[in-house]
């Protein structure tokens, strides 16, 4: 068991130095928050051996994980801070949540399909998360959680960013989303500066599978 352990530990050093920093993730918290938040318990127990690697993961019902250094570089770009209160639109099976929740004040994450809802609360509820709520809909066009959010994750990709979520953030607030469609898509940074500015910053090319939505449909052409 005590080998067992030490071959996880050894995994998750090696996806901080290796995947990690390489992708210039290298604010300390963030790293800390990679070692400590246990992603293996947030992967299926199918896929617990490839839980460190460089790719995404299946989870369920044709959904998939992010891959390690995208949510890094994601959690690096929006700076949570202890009095944050937090939004994460695809919450899968609850890691990004976990990450953020780390961090934040408290976190509403958003999955539409019950299945996953489900699987995210009790990953997170097995991992001792309190500050997570977890819902069970369609935020594809921003929640009503909080009526306004200091961060804003979108952890799926959408053609193209609604207003919804720019009048959902908070003056000094950060959004990332992944906008675009494939081949072409790029992961966004926003910060809402005032009432009226907000500044965009590409951070790097990607593709990532859509969010899903009810309509999905109506984007397919």
């Amino acid at each position: 068991m005590a080998a067992l352990e030490m071959d996880i530990e050894q995994a998750r050093f090696n996806m901080i130095e290796q995947q990690i920093r390489p992708w210039e993730v290298l604010d300390p918290e963030v790293l800390n928050l990679l070692a400590v938040v246990k992603r293996e318990d947030f992967v299926p127990a199918a896929h617990r051996a490839l839980a460190f690697a460089d790719l995404e993961l299946p989870i369920g019902n044709g959904q998939t994980m992010l891959a390690p250094k995208i949510d890094a570089k994601l959690l690096q770009e929006v700076s949570v801070k202890n009095t944050d209160i937090a939004l994460e639109i695809g919450a899968g099976s609850g890691y990004m949540a976990a990450l953020l929740a780390a961090k934040a004040e408290y976190v509403h994450a958003v999955e539409i399909d019950p299945v996953l809802a489900n699987l995210a609360r009790n990953n997170l509820r097995q991992a001792g998360v309190a500050n997570v709520k977890v819902e069970t809909g369609d935020g594809s066009k921003g929640w009503p959680g909080a009526s306004m959010y200091d961060v804003i994750v979108i952890s799926g990709s959408l053609p193209e960013l609604p207003d919804a979520f720019l009048k959902q953030l908070k003056i000094g607030g950060r959004l990332v989303a992944f906008i675009g469609e494939a081949p072409a898509m790029r992961a966004q940074l926003v910060i809402r500066g005032s009432e009226t500015a907000y500044s965009t910053t590409n951070l790097f090319e990607t593709v990532i599978a859509p969010l899903r939505t009810k309509k999905r449909q109506s984007f397919v052409f």
